[in-house]
């Protein structure tokens, strides 16, 4: 895991230095001399050779002197840490109404396989993934906002607001984001619950006497649920910095808005850092992936 940090900051750095433009240009204006330009590239470190600012850059963030954001004049830590912060509340709202919900869907298309409650179940997961992440926001800020009137369509947060107090603002875009990822988990779920129960030790468990519901719930389920755990931990690093659409509808800020803002003004030391945080979440989520993978199969072991 710490060998796959290394590279890839090596690649997030490589790509934001060679970003088209001229970053002196973009803060100073096109008024600006040659002179002006060449004295705020020295004093920012642009100059430098390229190892030497990936140094200086990955030292900074390791020190925790992350620097100040071009576009604001701001320390970088502060900002990002606080957008961080609030996607966090969001990716863990949306994990907790997505996961159990995909999951017990999955297992009942499974358990009824090609019937009438796989068959519902399938097509509304699928018709609903099919939409856009904006028209789904804007269809259920219409119906629970302006026709029920039980949530707000607005979910812009002070900083340092907490989870129970930003609970009402954060329901419709973890209810947006969970529809996203509803059909992808619900079909891997099924078609793992599927798999197992066509496996020879299903049918040797059932002849013994085992009743259905502990075959499901201590040998089915904790077998195919594997690849189910690879979806939502790779899912866990989209819902930190990857739902750029449902903040922008719903006006949240988390950190995809922030990379959105960064990218728009090239803040290029305020880019490295939100893809910095972003990998190392990545990282981390498949860390604990493969730690639970251990846990749930006995067969897999640490070392291996």
């Amino acid at each position: 895991m710490l060998v796959t940090i290394l590279f890839t900051t090596l690649i997030v750095f490589a790509i934001t230095q060679y970003l088209p433009g001229d970053i002196a240009r973009v803060i100073l204006g096109r008024e600006a001399g040659e002179a002006q330009l060449e004295a705020l590239r020295a004093k920012l470190g642009l100059d430098d050779p390229l190892p030497v600012q990936y140094l200086r850059w990955l030292g900074g963030f390791l020190s925790g002197d992350w620097g100040i954001s071009f576009s604001t004049n701001t320390p970088i830590m502060p900002l990002v840490l606080g957008r961080f912060r609030n996607s966090m509340m969001l990716a863990a709202l949306t994990l907790l109404i997505a996961v159990p919900l995909s999951i017990g869907l999955g297992v009942a298309a499974g358990l009824k396989e090609n019937k009438t409650t796989d068959h519902i179940i399938s097509i509304s997961s699928l018709s609903v993934v099919g939409l856009p992440e904006f028209v789904t926001g804007l269809v259920l800020i219409q119906v629970f906002t302006f026709r029920l009137g039980l949530l707000p369509a607005n979910s812009s947060i002070p900083p340092g607001t907490s989870f129970f107090e930003a609970l009402p603002m954060l329901i419709l875009p973890a209810l947006t984001a969970t529809l996203v990822l509803l059909a992808y988990v619900t079909r891997l779920t099924r078609a793992g619950v599927v798999e197992e129960l066509k496996k020879p030790y299903v049918r040797t468990a059932e002849l013994k006497g085992l009743s259905r519901r502990n075959l499901v719930l201590k040998h089915v389920l904790r077998n195919s649920l594997l690849p189910t755990i690879t979806v939502v931990a790779i899912s866990i690093g989209w819902l930190i910095s990857g739902l750029i659409v449902i903040e922008n509808v719903f006006n949240y800020p988390g950190l995809g808005r922030l990379l959105m803002f960064a990218i728009d003004r090239r803040d290029i030391p305020l880019m490295q850092a939100i893809a910095l945080i972003t990998v190392l979440v990545f990282a981390f989520s498949n860390l604990f992936a493969d730690i639970l993978y251990a846990y749930l199969n006995p067969r897999i072991r640490f070392g291996e």
